[in-house]
């Protein structure tokens, strides 16, 4: 017969076995107590005084005891006393002394001294907490079984309440020793928390150049951008990884705990202050309304399901094609506390039918439509789908909405469609001039569509992006591959695009193609370069032979630009918010339009890559794709 073993039963055991210890030692330490009482009291280890309150032992046991364990004394985890439960500790031993006096009237027992109560309550709080602190600092510094493993040295950057936190939480383990704080405020140089002292900044190049740092934390999460990109700029070099805390939103919300340490983010390289949105722009177009996106599970789509979702509209309809980002996307945005019904539809916005079903079941009145190819490389090697999907899924999406009387429809444009050198770009260029001819036509008719485009440039974490490719290029150990030494992007990160764009759909009155500032470009061999850095790893090139990992250089891709741009200078003009601006461009007659659209829809259908190529080109006279091997410049010219 199999023997069934209880486990709940033996699971109970350790618990019991754990709290035994405590008890035992409280059996000791309380008569203790009062024997030290009145030795330090009288001066005397046998005074007549304690012959006569030999009552004192055993009713300090019969009171304390159980006193102790219905108040919670046995339940706290030791490794976490800390501060409170000493002050818990010395309320609990003030009631026990109260309550031994109270016996000791009832029982009529003669009284000891006045003054030992007050030393019976101290010694009593000093050597049951002194026990306790003692017993969590062994356990906190008891290595776990097997091989030890060597201690990860940390310095951390400042010296407040969230460094304070960090190192208490550190404290907990065995695999981290905090060799030092820094911090530039002068009143705390050399003084020291939990025993290891605050330094100035000075301090850290002979820190990091003495080889026994092995990880740098910055504890500020409310640094201002500013300062915290100074600040990593002296950290750059050393081969010590930088590693900080979550932002005191995360904290505060409890989505992240105070030693969930992360890589610093490359917007903190890259980004700039931005500029706070503004609410009332930011409701005016979404706040109960009924809003579709299109490419809802995308980078950006999804984003703007989640900044939408918080402008609370009446409802939130998800279009995507891709199941498993439909089901990403459905999953996150469930876990978002609020009434707003979301309707997820998986099916491709190409279909107009099933668009402006969409819009009239839903009664849908603002559009995003984000849906489209938008990898370069992918797009120039499969042209016709590429073209396919984005022009006549544009075409689609917008027909529907004004076909369905919608108040706004807004596209989600790009850089590239700028003086284009690859088909993706091109393609866009097109969609853009779909919603120019629609804008035109909606102003004849008051209360139509209010028809609008967006355009920016990279952005930080999307699907595609560099910084993902770069990250696990360099958790492989190498090398980064970067096409181009010269080669610039912008950048902006993705809650700041989406931000943006809310707003500038809400500033549109018909036919505006937006242009959001993405601040200075950046050089992409550059941003390679700070990333290994800050992985405390070393770059290995011509000067630095002997460093860790390489970058190389893969060549310009088809249709890419060395450098994007964004038509912000003359040929765009502001507007009310600072970083968006309006750029001036140039539209096809509708007939026109018309007629090459549906050469291009002839090519596409016959899968003739050279007739829609050509078609391309009389749509978008600038796009120029380069030669094969040639790079190009802002214009699509070889340099």
């Amino acid at each position: 017969m199999a023997l069934r073993i209880r486990w709940p039963r033996l699971g109970r055991i350790p618990l019991l076995l754990r709290r035994l210890p405590l008890l035992a030692a409280d059996v000791v330490l309380l008569p203790l107590a009062v024997w030290v009482s009145f030795l330090l009291r009288l001066g005397d280890p046998w005074p007549p005084e304690l012959q006569q309150s030999l009552w004192l032992l055993p009713t300090v046991l019969v009171i304390g005891l159980p006193l102790y364990s219905l108040s919670g004394q046995y339940r706290g985890l030791a490794r976490y006393v800390g501060s409170a439960a000493l002050y818990q500790l010395a309320v609990r031993n003030a009631l026990l002394v109260l309550l031994v006096a109270f016996a000791g009237l009832q029982l009529q027992q003669p009284a000891p001294p006045r003054s030992s109560w007050l030393l019976l309550w101290i010694l009593l709080t000093v050597f049951t907490g002194g026990l306790r602190f003692a017993l969590r600092d062994l356990l906190l510094g008891r290595a776990p079984s097997g091989p030890r493993p060597r201690r990860q040295r940390v310095v951390i950057m400042g010296a407040g309440a969230a460094a304070a936190q960090l190192a208490a939480a550190l404290r907990l383990g065995h695999d981290t020793r905090i060799a030092a704080f820094l911090d530039d405020d002068p009143g705390l140089w050399h003084r020291t928390l939990y025993g290891v002292p605050v330094l100035p900044p000075g301090h850290l190049p002979r820190l990091l150049r003495s080889g026994r740092v092995d990880q740098l934390i910055l504890s500020t999460p409310s640094l201002p951008q500013a300062e915290r990109r100074r600040l990593l700029a002296r950290l750059q070099g050393y081969g010590v990884p930088v590693l900080q805390v979550p932002s005191v939103e995360e904290i505060a919300s409890g989505r992240a705990r105070i030693d969930t340490l992360r890589p610093v983010p490359i917007e903190d390289l890259l980004g700039r202050e931005s500029v706070p949105p503004d609410p009332a722009l930011l409701a005016e177009a979404i706040s109960g309304r009924s809003v579709l996106v299109s490419g809802a599970g995308g980078s950006i789509g999804a984003e703007l399901c989640h900044q939408i979702l918080r402008l609370r509209p009446a409802r939130l309809v998800l279009l995507e094609r891709s199941e498993l980002a439909l089901y990403a996307i459905g999953q996150e945005l469930a876990s978002s506390v609020t009434d707003v019904p979301v309707i997820e539809v998986l099916g491709d916005v190409a279909e107009q039918a099933l668009v402006e079903r969409l819009l009239r079941s839903h009664a849908v009145q603002v559009l995003f439509h984000a849906a489209a190819y938008k990898h370069v490389p992918l797009v120039e090697a499969n042209i016709c789908a590429g073209l396919a999907n984005n022009i006549f899924g544009t075409r689609s999406a917008l027909l529907a909405s004004l076909a369905c009387g919608l108040e706004r429809f807004t596209l989600i444009s790009t850089d590239k469609a700028v003086r284009p050198t690859n088909a993706m770009g091109a393609s866009k260029r097109v969609c853009e001039l779909l919603v120019q001819n629609a804008a035109a036509a909606q102003r004849a008719h008051p209360g139509g569509t209010i028809c609008s485009m967006v355009r920016f440039g990279n952005v930080l974490g999307s699907s595609g992006s560099v910084v993902p490719l770069f990250r696990r290029q360099i958790a492989a150990g190498g090398p980064l591959t970067v096409t181009h030494p010269e080669i610039t992007r912008f950048f902006m990160t993705i809650p700041e695009a989406v931000q943006l764009v809310l707003q500038a759909s809400a500033m549109a009155s018909g036919g505006e193609v937006f242009l959001l500032d993405m601040g200075e470009p950046v050089r992409i061999a550059d941003l390679a370069r700070q990333m290994i850095q800050l992985s405390g790893a070393s770059v290995r090139d011509a000067d630095h032979p002997d460093g860790e990992i390489e970058i190389h250089y893969t060549g310009l891709r088809p249709g890419e630009k060395l450098h994007e741009e964004l038509l912000l200078a003359a040929a765009s003009d502001p507007t009310a918010h600072p970083l968006i601006r309006r750029a001036r461009e140039a539209s096809l007659s509708p007939p026109q339009l018309t007629v090459l659209l549906a050469a291009m829809e002839a090519a596409l259908r016959r899968w003739d890559e050279p007739g829609a190529l050509a078609v391309l080109r009389r749509l978008v006279p600038d796009y120029r794709p380069p030669a094969p091997g040639s790079a190009t410049g802002v214009a699509g010219q070889p340099r």
